[in-house]
């Protein structure tokens, strides 16, 4: 086991230089792909966002794998894609591209024989097509409405090869399309959620404080209430808190960090009542905020519990921060 572990450390520095390299050249390339958008780009996100229908995505080989990943980064986000392989067009799936559909075409060369044969059937149908290409003069490009630049001086790949560089181009064009469909659409967490229901991310987003909120009954004590039994109530509670009612009116909460502090500033606790021991107004939040901004707003003051209030006022539970990411996921 020691030999391996020496003869692979032999390999360490090389390999970094190795990565060094790769993701410099990478990063090359995505600088001078941004160098070079112009309007052809705002264009693009026209068509693609004044489309009646869907927006299609065709690529073979590595282009096919990023086209994939663009529909579905386009689909999550509020524009209607999927992909079609080009090789399966031509035994059935062409019957899925409708001509209100939009084209995403892509190919590196811009001469992929696969993703050409479909051109003449697009042209036909009057389909809007963006190639997403680095073969500016290319076959691909004379068909398309707009062409999206993407082409690459040379691939990271040290035989220049392996697309590499390209892929990373083509991805990356793919996404500043999705954000820049996203905006013009004022796309919001709310609608982002819409779309992944299931994951832990969407989950959070659509829960609402109201959902994982502590509920009656609540750990409550009198502004006059003794030290001790004010100890009892939280105690009792379970919560580390206590919230300082008078009637139905919210005067404090007391934390286990105001009790802390209290024994600091008083020599004996005897006489000690809640309202001197209490934190005055403490922060409120209503039951229909997501709990990601109540997330925020904990974070933000370095408080881990809201007491949660209707617009009358009325206190209808207590928020913590604790535990809470747990119990979201688990929903």
């Amino acid at each position: 086991m020691d030999a391996a572990i020496n003869i692979q450390s032999e390999y360490f520095e090389s390999d970094l230089q190795v990565a060094y390299q790769t993701l410099d050249a990478e990063m090359e390339s995505l600088r001078r792909m941004r160098g070079r958008l112009d309007r052809s780009f705002s264009r693009a996100v026209d068509i693609m966002l004044g489309a009646q229908g869907r927006v299609i995505i065709v690529g073979m080989g590595k282009s096919g794998l990023i086209g994939r990943k663009i529909a579905a980064t386009l689909a999550s986000t509020g524009t209607s894609a999927f992909f079609v392989h080009p090789g399966e067009a031509f035994h059935g799936d062409l019957g899925m591209i409708r001509p209100i559909d939009v084209a995403l075409l892509i190919s590196n060369s811009g001469e992929t024989e696969e993703v050409l044969r479909i051109l003449p059937f697009l042209e036909h149908r009057q389909n809007r097509i963006i190639a997403m290409t680095g073969g500016l003069h290319s076959t691909l490009a004379r068909y398309a409405d707009v062409v999206l630049d993407v082409g690459v001086e040379r691939e990271a790949c040290k035989n220049n090869l392996a697309p590499t560089s390209s892929t990373t181009n083509t991805l990356a064009m793919g996404d500043a399309l999705a954000v820049a469909l996203m905006v013009r659409r004022d796309f919001q967490p709310e609608d982002f959620a819409q779309f992944h229901p299931g994951g832990s991310l969407g989950r959070r987003l659509l829960t609402r404080v109201k959902d994982v909120m502590h509920k009656a009954p609540l750990p409550v004590c009198a502004s006059d209430m003794p030290f001790r039994e004010v100890v009892n109530v939280m105690t009792a509670g379970r919560l580390g808190l206590a919230l300082v009612m008078d009637g139905k009116i919210l005067k404090g909460i007391i934390t286990d960090g105001d009790l802390r502090r209290a024994f600091e500033r008083h020599e004996s606790m005897k006489n000690v009542v809640a309202e001197q021991i209490m934190s005055h107004q403490p922060l409120t939040i209503q039951p229909e905020v997501r709990f990601t901004d109540a997330e925020a707003l904990m974070n933000k003051n370095e408080i881990s519990a809201l007491v949660v209030q209707n617009q009358q006022g009325d206190v209808l539970g207590v928020l913590q921060i604790h535990g809470l990411k747990h119990q979201v996921s688990a929903l």
